[in-house]
């Protein structure tokens, strides 16, 4: 009976398509009907759901995002419902069901999701490179989900790829310092991609040959960075087929940035065991540390030791070119080959928004373009050169720079600057509180960016000789505070060690609707989970 039904319902579909283009086209019939066996009820139970599924957008969504939006600024909820995992587990009912669960059901799971989730959008929440929620670019990123589009095409994107090719053109020229007309740059899945881009640009650059024929018959090749720079170098380097092995990390001093001597004498040793640099990544903003690099100085070597392609990871203290007031700690970013920015991070857009800039202009699609003929055949309607999407190494794209262009709209230049200033206001408001406060020590004299690196000596540790015995006692300090801070809700700051430094927090402030009032209750939380160590 479902065989009959289904044939039924393919002769009516066959007879409607012929219908409505006025001719009949016996060789789209669909004729082989095997593999169908739907019937009438299935058919209208998805035509229910349908219906059902409008109900729960227009109704239960609204109710659901209430619970996530009181958590921006409600201080009194807390920032996270901890749970081990095999106790999470029995909370929420985690499996696929084979038949569909009523609305009440889903909204009631998403409720459960919601409650156990960590609310990044809390103005407690410091333990990432991210932090707070901005309403405008949250806006942007609904509206991006809602159109479920991508941005491989003009034919498929239009309005997105003239929003990202301003945010590219801007962003290059006026803050970056590039010339205009020699700027290209795509939008990428977060800041990690973005430098793996611009290693492929370097290799791309300096042996074209490579897209061709790989790594074969290329040279032994080292790649530059600071042993305090990302991670997502070494991870590049082994994803990319240049290996671990041939990743060099130059030393950096008491403050975390790059030495230009050491890069200089890091080159000469490769250069006198038969390898070629193809590469130096020089940071600015490092994860723990916040150091900024000497461009200026690095670029410097780069030249002198033969044009040696220059990236600037800049993911998280790019943001400081939003501000005229910081826009110095990046002195010499124009001299870079390749740029990776987040956004997402301190400039407030939502995750994820992320951006490869070079000022290598067409040097994106010449080392990645495949050209599939499907997607970006020569001879549409409108000037191709607006089929951006062949520069990616995706192919599905997401609009991410709608949800960044919403956010700049709203607060112009001027007020992205602000923010920006902001948060390096708050983060020295914290530093002093911690060196007037006993029991804190902070790790460094100076601070570049909106990291604080400090430790908490609990009264019982405090006047003690400190030695092995006393640092090792140490160590477990933040790790037992972050704890305690997790099972109560209460607060989340990151920490970790650091080459010879033992646990310390690393408080990071990267949102504007962080108040000086927040980083006093920082210091106070911690004290109340630590007093008792």
């Amino acid at each position: 009976m479902a065989t009959a039904l289904s044939k039924s319902y393919i002769l009516l579909m066959n007879l409607r398509i012929c219908k409505n283009v006025n001719t009949i086209a016996p060789s789209v019939l669909i004729t082989n009907t095997d593999h169908l066996t739907f019937s009438s009820t299935r058919k209208m139970s998805h035509r229910t759901r349908r219906a059902q599924g409008d109900e729960f957008l227009s109704e239960s969504l609204p109710r659901l995002l209430s619970k996530i939006y009181k958590t921006y600024s409600d201080r009194d909820t807390k920032v996270l419902e901890f749970l081990q995992p095999e106790e999470l587990r029995q909370k929420i009912d985690f499996s696929l069901p084979e038949d569909p669960v009523d609305n009440r059901v889903l909204e009631s799971l998403a409720e459960q999701v919601i409650h156990y989730s960590v609310k990044t959008g809390h103005p407690y929440f410091f333990n990432q490179l991210f932090n707070g929620v901005d309403a405008f670019s949250l806006s942007g990123s609904i509206i991006n989900e809602a159109l479920n589009s991508s941005a491989y095409t003009y034919e498929l994107g239009p309005v997105i790829t003239l929003i990202e090719q301003e945010i590219i053109e801007k962003f290059s020229t006026e803050y970056i310092g590039y010339r205009k007309g020699e700027e290209d740059g795509i939008f990428c899945p977060g800041g990690s991609v973005a430098n793996m881009y611009g290693m492929s640009l370097a290799r791309h650059h300096k042996y074209p040959e490579s897209k061709e024929l790989g790594m074969i018959g290329l040279p032994p090749i080292h790649i530059y960075t600071s042993d305090m720079s990302h991670y997502s170098v070494k991870k590049g380097a082994f994803f990319m087929g240049f290996g671990l092995s041939n990743v060099v990390l130059v030393k950096s001093d008491k403050h975390g940035r790059m030495i230009p001597e050491a890069l200089d004498a890091a080159i000469e040793e490769s250069k006198k065991k038969g390898f070629t640099p193809l590469m130096v990544n020089g940071t600015s903003g490092t994860t723990v540390m916040g150091a900024y690099d000497p461009l200026n100085e690095i670029a410097d070597v780069c030249e002198r030791q033969g044009n040696i392609w220059l990236h600037v990871d800049a993911c998280w203290g790019g943001a400081a070119l939003l501000s005229p007031k910081l826009r110095h700690k990046m002195k010499g970013i124009e001299r870079a080959d390749s740029i990776a920015w987040d956004p997402h991070k301190m400039a407030g857009a939502i995750l994820q928004c992320a951006v490869l800039i070079t000022k290598h202009k067409d040097l994106l699609a010449e080392a990645h373009t495949a050209g599939a003929r499907y997607l970006f055949q020569q001879d549409k309607v409108y000037d191709c050169s607006y089929d951006t999407g062949d520069k990616s190494v995706q192919c599905g794209r997401k609009i991410d720079a709608f949800k960044l262009w919403l956010l700049w709209k709203a607060y112009g230049s001027s007020g992205m600057a602000e923010r920006i200033e902001s948060c390096f206001d708050n983060a020295l408001y914290l530093r002093q509180l911690l060196t007037e406060t006993p029991g804190f020590r902070l790790l460094f004299e100076e601070q570049e960016c909106t990291n604080t690196c400090f430790w908490y000596i609990p009264p019982s540790m405090r006047g003690q000789v400190e030695d092995a015995d006393w640092w090792n006692k140490l160590s477990k300090v933040a790790p037992a505070i972050k704890g305690q801070m997790q099972v109560t809700g209460s607060m989340m700051i990151g920490y970790q060690p650091q080459g010879q430094f033992v646990n310390f927090f690393r408080m990071i402030v990267a949102s504007p609707m962080t108040t000086r009032e927040d980083m006093q209750h920082v210091i106070s939380t911690i004290q109340r989970h630590g007093q008792n160590l």
